[in-house]
């Protein structure tokens, strides 16, 4: 299945990452891998995840508290914000 990004999400795991990075270089590479995991969790298949809103489904990371915001648009996932579970919950909304 292809992967496409929406800017925005891009933008956010970029900061998260970046936010690790500067906390110590090794949890930057979990982030990174966490959420690489994700995807191919999604990819394999979609569907078990909890829709959110209308043909927006949510993954959530392991060990991060993020979560994967994302609509099945067959063959191709896209990957609508890397939200952090705590704070401002639906504010991607407007990038539907």
């Amino acid at each position: 299945m292809t992967v496409r990004w929406h800017p925005a999400a891009a933008a956010e795991a970029d900061a998260a990452a970046g936010y690790y990075r500067d906390q110590r270089s090794d949890l930057a590479r979990r982030f990174l891998n966490s959420l690489d995991e994700a995807l191919d969790r999604i990819s394999l298949n979609p569907l078990i995840y909890r829709e959110v809103e209308p043909g927006v489904r949510k993954c959530k990371l392991q060990t991060f508290p993020y979560a994967l915001i994302f609509r099945d648009q067959d063959p191709e996932i896209e990957i609508v914000a890397v939200m952090h579970v705590r704070r401002e919950p639906g504010y991607w909304k407007a990038r539907l």
